[in-house]
């Protein structure tokens, strides 16, 4: 299939051949008839990928900011390399679209193969196929046009504006902004019994605003705007003032407080700077809202990505609702959507339509894509198969391909492999690793990697929640196995991990890449071998928020199995023994989200290891911190950038931060093309994932608990 996507770095846009994406539990494959450009939002987007470099970052101080900080922790070629990698990617456009449902995934029930569906939101995008959550999907009654469902998304935005007016029948609303947006609020208010007036710097977009159904409509640039409006309202003011226009001016938001009556509303739903002069809206009380997009549940992962709906009689008009309003009203004939069709392209003439946009070389408001139904579409793409010279070189396959592989994985991996297939979530991403990358084949679905025939070695690299049952399918199929931590989510699935490779001789490998790390590396030979040590290691980790996915126990699985894994295992390396026992206290441990803690580990060879690992602290002091004592030696790690050594007098040694997962992954493959055991040990894996159970067993309890 071929989706339209714009390379962020050049701005180039194509029609990329894809792999389907993905069907995931709670998830519509639609096949598109129609999509929706959206000029202002989309025309941005494209614009700014047009931008040089320094352009781009005058628009994203904030991406600028962070970029900065990059360099301050990885060094200046890492974070150049990594921004570079964001940058030349393929984009995709469009959340806008309807069609014909191919296939539903697990869980379900309200949409059956062959529905008609207008599908909104960043899965909804220009593509053959999409798959969009079932929340971001309805029905399409069947008098309604599709080319007119393909409205549905941006319809439901104009609505939301108009919800967040709160305006009643007979009201008077001004919406100042005339383009797509602000002719279907127009239609909207208009259709509700409320009398709209139209603001607009176009004379064509002040004219179409009657058509739309405007009580009147008049030009910015009208010398006796304001007076023509004050007697439109019988001298008192608007009720409501929405704002649909997109501009870095604030006269927008001075024009409305102007217009408002008293204890009046302004609404923005438009792209415009909210800074204006005090005396009008304080004199008059008036109220500034902000609208979110569709409508309630927007941003919100519960309800977009999981499906869980809000109660009616809570939340009268969540976006899917606010979607369904729109089509209704469509059916019963109350909107002329025919006159905001301005133009209709094929798929394949996409980027004439978007060339119109940036260059204005004739007017336009909506403009949709219209798709071929008829033609056969591959679940896969396939590229010209390249042999590895070394016959030896292990077929990889990889699972997962976002910004974490893209930088520690795949180029380490690319230099010893013969790159068989490709599993990403996006047909884009999957489309754009292996061009890069030279894989062979580039698909949506994991089962394709699990089950291909010729891939030896599995790389998963995906959310965690899906980490297990990869790792057990895989070693069904008797591949070896490269998981990215953690390896479970769950105790009882680490317990069917174990039981499953021990029936089996491949490799299984986790991704504690800090024991490769060169610096700890030479720390280690200052030490006598088994020797007991102590230890210190402080994690300042940062804040991250409660919604975030790492946070979800059901996809992330929390920071003390997602990520202190890391740091139990590298102290069970330095100790060089299993430990025996663990004890550990988090700070608001009433709390659901444990993510600052300390952590006491006593070993059998007698050593001792006190982990704190916070996240309220400040992210400008380095992350990572370790102090190792024994055998008359000291050993303090800053941050993996700097080593001292403390015996009669000291050594210092220091390299840009480099945390092992090059070397990592180069021992793994070595193993696998040598046919030696893994790197890590099978038991310090097993033990490095259960100890996070323990850690959260003990802070439950309040108690140290024993390992064995």
């Amino acid at each position: 299939m071929k989706q339209l996507v714009q390379n962020l770095k050049t701005g180039k846009m194509e029609l990329l051949e894809v792999p389907l994406p993905a069907l995931h539990k709670g998830y519509v494959l639609v096949r598109n008839h129609f999509s929706l450009i959206s000029a202002g939002t989309e025309g941005s987007k494209v614009k700014t990928a047009r931008a040089s470099l320094l352009q781009k970052a005058k628009k994203k101080p904030d991406q600028v900011k962070q970029v900065v900080e990059s360099v301050k922790t990885e060094g200046l070629e890492a974070t150049y390399k990594k921004v570079m990698n964001k940058l030349d990617f393929p984009s995709p456009l469009g959340y806008s679209c309807a069609g014909e449902v191919m296939a539903v995934g697990e869980g379900v029930t309200s949409f059956r193969t062959g529905d008609r569906v207008a599908c909104g939101g960043t899965s909804a995008l220009h593509g053959e196929v999409v798959a969009v959550p079932v929340n971001l999907c309805v029905k399409v009654p069947q008098k309604v046009n599709m080319a007119h469902a393909a409205f549905t998304t941006v319809s439901s935005i104009a609505m939301q504006g108009i919800r967040q007016a709160d305006v009643r029948l007979g009201e008077i609303v001004v919406v100042i902004g005339l383009g797509l947006i602000g002719q279907l609020t127009i239609q909207l208010l208009a259709a509700s019994g409320v009398r709209a007036l139209g603001i607009d710097i176009d004379d064509k977009a002040v004219e179409l605003a009657r058509i739309s159904g405007a009580v009147q409509a008049y030009n910015r640039s009208n010398p006796g705007l304001e007076q023509l409006i004050l007697e439109e309202s019988r001298g008192y003011g608007v009720d409501a003032v929405i704002i649909t226009a997109g501009t870095s001016s604030t006269d927008p938001v001075e024009l409305a407080g102007r217009l408002c009556r008293k204890k009046g509303k302004v609404i923005i739903v438009g792209a415009v700077p909210t800074g204006f002069s005090r005396p009008n809206y304080y004199k008059k009380e008036l109220e500034l809202r902000m609208s979110a997009s569709y409508g309630p549940g927007r941003y919100d992962d519960n309800y977009e990505e999981k499906g869980l709906d809000y109660p009616i009689g809570y939340v009268r008009w969540t976006e899917n609702r606010n979607m369904q309003a729109y089509l209704e009203l469509l059916a019963a004939g109350k909107l002329n959507i025919e006159a905001l069709l301005s133009h209709t392209f094929s798929f394949e003439k996409a980027l004439e339509a978007y060339e119109i946009i940036m260059h204005k070389t004739e007017p336009f408001i909506g403009m949709v894509l219209q798709y071929d139904t008829a033609k056969d579409l591959s679940p896969d793409i396939h590229f010209k198969t390249i042999q590895n010279k070394n016959g030896e070189a292990p077929a990889v396959g990889f699972i997962g391909a976002g910004s974490f592989a893209q930088k520690s994985l795949l180029p380490n991996v690319v230099k010893s492999a013969r790159m068989v297939a490709v599993a990403t979530a996006t047909g884009n991403n999957a489309a754009n690793i292996a061009h890069k990358y030279g894989f062979e084949t580039a698909t949506g679905e994991a089962s394709t990697v699990l089950n291909h025939k010729e891939i030896n070695t599995v790389f998963i690299a995906t959310r965690h929640n899906t980490h297990a049952s990869y790792v057990l399918k895989a070693l069904k199929n008797d591949k070896n196995v490269f998981v990215e931590k953690p390896l479970a989510l769950h105790r009882n699935e680490l317990e069917q991990i174990k039981a499953e490779y021990e029936k089996h001789n491949s490799r299984l490998m986790v991704g504690f890449n800090r024991r490769f790390a060169p610096l700890i590396v030479k720390m280690m030979s200052h030490f006598e071998p088994g020797a007991a040590k102590s230890m210190l290691y402080r994690v300042n980790v940062g804040h991250i928020p409660r919604d975030h996915w790492t946070q979800d126990p059901q996809v992330g699985g929390g920071r003390i199995i997602g990520e202190v894994c890391h740091f139990v295992d590298l102290c069970m390396f330095v100790a060089g023994s299993r430990p025996l026992s663990v004890s550990a206290h988090a700070l608001d441990a009433g709390q659901e989200i444990w993510d600052t803690l300390v952590i006491n580990l006593n070993f059998e060879n007698g050593s001792v290891a006190s982990i704190s690992y916070f996240a309220n602290g400040s992210k400008s002091l380095d992350k990572e911190y370790m102090e190792v004592y024994g055998s008359g030696v000291t050993a303090v790690l800053k941050d993996f950038k700097k080593l001292e050594i403390h015996t009669s007098g000291k050594k210092s040694f220091t390299s840009a931060q480099d945390k092992g997962h090059s070397r990592e992954v180069e021992a793994f493959m070595k193993a696998v093309r040598e046919g030696a055991e893994a790197p890590i040990p099978f038991e310090d894996i097993y033990i490095s994932s259960l100890l996070p159970f323990k850690i959260i067993e003990s802070i439950q309890s309040g108690k140290t608990i024993a390992l064995f």
